[in-house]
């Protein structure tokens, strides 16, 4: 799965897609769809950007089987687009302005085809280049990821005798340096900011620094190989990669860091294994009509669908799915195409498994063929900003399912929320995360709105998500607890039994059940509110709030193979809840002042923490 030919042929139709949209010269692609923020000169600009990429790519791993006129395309539009006198100019490089996002690609292009295009090019076109790229130094970048575009562009400036600053690129490099939290984590700037731009942009930026300075990668490859550690695990067995973060829309972008440890020598994966992962991949979003029956990328995830996306998102915007594509730097001779995948590369991801990560606050889980990610660390914010981003703020997200980000959808707040209804009706909401623990089999988590306080533990019971819940509120208040929202091309179907809610779409399924606490379960159904289809529903408990302080305790399951054990019956104890757990061991969760976990296996083994 994954071959080397394989992942040709789909960046030869991506690249020859996109041809009839480009502008007289080149110097543009402008694609069909809804425009960003920045306008249709930027969006046509980023349309050459990061295809280019994508061509620099497909040329520079094997330069004798490149398509004829490819680079030359390229090549043109560089021409044309650094002529101020053309009538698709680029627009020059301003402070926080997405021609500082594009120029890193250009630059980052232009490095890997070096011999091919940049030194064969006209000196008077070289000179525009490099006196386009020049005015990205001085400019102001937005703190996070955005810094190290200027540190790949001067470097670029630096190689060829152009303009750059290395107090710059040093200074950028030290900002990045600050957002590193352990364990190969960075957050994307201030706050707590963990997603895909730790693995396509800060890993695979500050490593590209090293390739194109000489600088020593050493730290920057340790931390890689620690990254991937646990992200490898982030793809579930049939290739679909986790349903988490912003510029989602980037889709086959997430399997860059399976690529970058590969070329850089900074991956416990074997060469087979890297293959087998970045293809699964691949054919997953294939098997979902990515790219579409013109060969193009839309702007959403499996479908069109807008709320996936950013302000910032245009039309050329999911071609940063090129970044997917780095493998092919690797020539057709490299271990990383030639050599088999073993029977443990074919089957360990296939297993249970359960991964604490405390530098973002997750706890990873894979069970009925779905890993799920119990969040409890990233909720998308900087120091100076409260949202409430559905693909940060939610309690878990999975490989499989989508939190509802329609605007209905988005309002209600169900799927994988634990929401207080107060007696005026109106709701809580989970914007800033306080993590408590990451440790074991359990990740815990409380968040402020107002007089309300709610933590939650969640603990990974078999194939259970158990969520223990202390909710402090004012008497006569309603709680809610959502589990995964599904979504297809027919409604889902749908069960409510006692304190059971169960909603399936075709053999995926999605069911809370209440343990502690509530009295009833609910359905809610939506249209056009979910990235994973037409048609979706959330399964979701309701109980009341006697005031002060309670709790409740609720079981989630999300998979495609029935349980094999039923949910766990939890007896109150204090702050929190003792149960059997699904081993015939005893867990016990204590939230409060001094919150608490012990796990005891029937062979004696005794894991505990203590706040």
């Amino acid at each position: 799965m994954g071959s080397r030919e394989h992942w040709v042929s789909v960046a030869d139709r991506l690249l020859d897609a996109v041809v009839p949209y480009a502008t007289p010269g080149f110097a543009q692609y402008r694609l069909p769809g809804r425009a960003s923020a920045s306008g249709p000169d930027s969006d046509g600009l980023e349309g050459f950007a990061r295809t280019f990429l994508l061509a620099a790519f497909r040329a520079a791993g094997d330069p004798g089987a490149a398509p004829g006129g490819l680079l030359e395309r390229y090549a043109e539009g560089l021409t044309h687009g650094t002529d101020p006198g053309h009538e698709h100019a680029w627009q020059p490089i301003a402070d926080g302005h997405q021609t500082i996002v594009e120029a890193a690609s250009i630059a980052l292009a232009l490095h890997e085809t070096r011999e091919l295009l940049f030194d064969r090019l006209d000196p008077a076109v070289r000179e525009r280049v490099v006196a386009w790229l020049g005015g990205i130094v001085g400019k102001r970048a937005w703190p996070c990821n955005w810094v190290l575009f200027k540190v790949i562009v001067e470097q670029f400036l630096a190689n060829v005798g152009g303009p750059h600053d290395p107090a710059e690129i040093e200074r950028h490099l030290a900002d990045v340096e600050g957002w590193y939290v352990g364990d190969g984590w960075y957050t994307d700037g201030a706050g707590q900011n963990y997603d895909y731009y730790c693995g396509w942009a800060m890993h695979l930026y500050t490593l590209w620094w090293t390739r194109m300075s000489g600088a020593d990668p050493g730290v920057y490859r340790e931390r890689l190989r620690a990254f991937l550690e646990s992200y490898r695990h982030l793809f579930a067995p049939d290739g679909a990669p986790m349903h988490q973060g912003r510029s989602l829309t980037y889709r086959m972008a997430a399997v860059a860091p399976l690529w970058l440890g590969a070329i850089f020598d900074a991956t416990p994966l074997s060469p087979g294994a890297t293959r087998l992962l970045a293809g699964r991949t691949l054919t997953h979003f294939e098997r979902h009509g990515v790219p579409d029956a013109d060969g193009l990328l839309s702007l959403g995830w499996h479908r069109p669908f807008l709320p996936v996306t950013q302000a910032y998102s245009g039309p050329a915007s999911p071609y940063w799915a090129a970044k997917g594509f780095i493998g092919l730097l690797l020539g057709p001779g490299h271990p990383v195409w030639t050599e088999p995948a073993d029977s443990a590369d074919d089957s360990g991801d296939r297993e249970d498994l359960t991964v604490a990560m405390p530098a973002p606050g997750w706890l990873l889980h894979r069970s009925g063929g779905v890993v799920r990610l119990l969040n409890h660390g990233s909720d998308g914010n900087d120091r100076d900003s409260s949202g409430d981003d559905p693909h940060y703020v939610k309690l878990a997200y999975s490989t499989h399912t989508a939190p509802e980000t329609g605007p209905e959808g988005r309002a209600a707040g169900l799927d994988n929320s634990l929401t207080v209804i107060r007696p005026d009706g109106s709701t809580t909401r989970r914007r800033r995360i306080d993590r408590l623990m990451v440790v074991d089999r359990l990740a815990a988590s409380r968040y402020f709105d107002g007089e309300v306080v709610v933590e939650t533990a969640s603990v990974v019971d078999g194939p259970w998500e158990v969520r223990v819940h202390r909710v402090a509120a004012p008497e006569g208040s309603h709680v809610r607890d959502g589990g995964h929202a599904l979504a297809g091309d027919e409604p889902c179907g749908t069960r409510l039994d006692g304190l059971e809610s169960r909603v399936s779409s075709g053999a995926l399924v999605s069911s809370i059940t209440g343990l502690h606490g509530w009295y009833g379960a609910r359905v809610e159904a939506r249209t056009g509110e979910n990235a994973f289809g037409e048609h979706s529903a959330t399964p979701y408990l309701v109980g009341e709030h006697p005031g002060g302080r309670a709790l409740f305790a609720s079981a989630v399951l999300l998979g495609w193979v029935e349980p094999a054990t039923p949910p766990p019956a939890v007896e109150p104890v204090g702050d929190g809840f003792t149960w059997k757990d699904a081993d015939g061991g005893r867990i016990e969760v204590r939230l409060g002042r001094t919150p608490g976990y012990v796990r005891e296996h029937p062979s004696g083994e005794r894991v505990t923490w203590t706040g």
